[in-house]
């Protein structure tokens, strides 16, 4: 089960990073555009969201069965634990609530072009922090690409 989700999720990462890039050059081309705030900007930043909060709920469940995560004394001191049970959850959830609240937001916005701007921001600086976050294999932590 584990090794079937640790897939799902580093695999759904790839298309979480695709769709926040795809709301987030219709937002800012449409921001930038002033253009009219159509029902394909509407999918794009919703589809983003979906699959953002799918990512997470596999997220949470990988969270209590990984190895990679401790709930022992001495976390803190391992690189390795405290990425992945303290840095990488809490980043993930601050870049997922502001990608949920800049879809809310665009939603309540009434002029076509702060909708726009508040899926480009929000979405940007979510997209930016979940970057960071994401266990690159570069960084040393045992991950892969997918």
């Amino acid at each position: 089960m584990y090794t079937g989700l640790l897939h799902a999720h580093s695999g759904l990462r790839w298309i979480v990073l695709v769709l926040i890039v795809w709301a987030l050059y219709k937002s800012i081309s449409g921001w930038a555009g002033n253009k009219e705030y159509q029902k394909s900007d509407r999918l794009s930043a919703l589809l983003a969201m979906i699959f953002t909060h799918i990512q997470l709920l596999i997220g949470l469940v990988l969270y209590f069965i990984s190895p990679n995560v401790s709930f022992q004394e001495g976390v803190m001191e391992s690189s390795l634990l405290r990425f992945f049970t303290v840095e990488h959850l809490a980043m993930m959830i601050i870049s997922i609530a502001l990608i949920t609240i800049g879809f809310s937001t665009a939603k309540r916005a009434t002029e076509a072009v702060q909708k726009h701007k508040k899926v480009a921001i929000y979405y940007g600086i979510g997209l930016l922090i979940m970057i960071a976050a994401i266990p690159w294999p570069f960084r040393g932590l045992g991950t892969g690409w997918f």
